[in-house]
């Protein structure tokens, strides 16, 4: 009888999951002769013992599908009642191998939690903010950032032909790789992100002296977690959509590009609008890097499980693919390191 490994998707959809799961279970059943089971909906599947078999025929043509075909959630088992309970005698039960969990650094601190309690578990990185500490790159990344790019060519037109500041509104919750990396590309004159507070006079400085050089319009890239200098009280401005939080403690982002787009339209004069690209980065079909990337990150994966190595995360570091203890990875954020804005502020103004 051949072993049974399982794999989950957690967090926010990315696109690339589906290239994880095709990839992982092609190795396994061809290679080493597992039979893998999907848990719907990340966490919550295992917890409610909620699954499906995954065989080549469930993985056909799925490379180039966004979104993932096991669903996903914020579903977050260290503070469900007796979630770490359930979830190791429910994968006792199952009498699985191992686990493939593939996910952001809220996912990826849940595995290292239970693989800590003795679950035989290895990481996939996915996030669309690059933002996870040990590995290069995660997939997702530059599928968002084409998005984004292709989102801020089009602006360019719209500004210039009406003589607007333009605001665009990317994702980025603590970092600002999004923002930078399409802001970069697309040619945008100013990047506001989470690692730098917003200082709102100079911002209107920079636009005004645009104005005054006969550059009549701008497009000024913000990342979703950006905020305020502090103020006199020695906050910082944090907009947010609702003031609710998910499991994970989180709370709900958007809408500084409205705040910024108001802020600069006040104290400059110019007309300012505002687009917020939201869940759209998140959608489509994933670009040719991440389909690869995705691959080979799942091909790893199952390769380590195999191998009985567990408790660590599939990394890309330089050209190659290799283990790091999952300790490392949900160690910390990797955030924009002040070379890479540097780059960026030589095209500022």
């Amino acid at each position: 009888m051949s072993e049974k490994v399982g794999i989950l998707t957690g967090g926010g959809d990315c696109p690339g999951l589906n290239a994880v799961i095709r990839s992982v279970v092609r190795k396994a059943t061809e290679a080493y002769n597992y039979k893998i089971i999907g848990f719907i909906a990340g966490w919550r599947g295992i917890m409610d013992m909620q699954f499906e078999p995954l065989d080549r025929d469930r993985v056909q043509g799925i490379i180039h599908r966004g979104g993932t075909i096991i669903k996903t959630s914020r579903t977050n088992p260290l503070i469900e009642k007796g979630g770490i309970r359930k979830i190791l005698e429910n994968f006792g039960k199952l009498e699985l191998a191992g686990l493939i969990a593939v996910g952001g650094e809220d996912t990826l601190g849940v595995a290292k939690a239970l693989y800590d309690e003795g679950l035989p578990v290895v990481g996939v990185p996915k996030t669309i903010d690059n933002d996870l500490s040990g590995t290069d790159y995660t997939f997702g990344y530059d599928t968002a950032i084409s998005i984004a790019t292709d989102a801020i060519d089009r602006v360019h037109t719209t500004a210039e032909s009406h003589n607007r500041v333009m605001v665009v509104e990317v994702m980025g919750r603590h970092t600002g790789w999004i923002a930078i990396g399409a802001g970069l590309a697309g040619a945008a004159d100013l990047i506001l992100i989470p690692e730098k507070p917003i200082d709102i006079e100079h911002i209107c400085r920079i636009i005004k002296k645009r104005h005054d050089h006969g550059r009549d319009f701008s497009v000024v890239v913000v990342a979703e977690g950006a905020k305020f200098k502090p103020g006199p009280d020695g906050d910082e401005r944090v907009i947010m959509l609702k003031k609710d939080v998910d499991e994970f403690g989180h709370v709900y982002l958007g809408g500084i590009g409205n705040v910024v787009a108001d802020e600069i339209e006040k104290r400059t004069g110019f007309e300012a609008r505002v687009v917020i690209l939201g869940h759209v980065q998140r959608g489509g079909s994933p670009t040719a890097f991440d389909r690869v990337l995705a691959t080979r990150f799942g091909v790893a994966a199952i390769d380590l499980v195999n191998k009985g190595e567990f408790g660590v995360m599939t990394a890309l570091r330089g050209n190659r693919i290799v283990p790091i203890p999952l300790a490392e990875a949900v160690a910390g954020l990797k955030y924009v390191s002040e070379d890479i804005y540097e780059v960026a502020e030589t095209f500022f103004g």
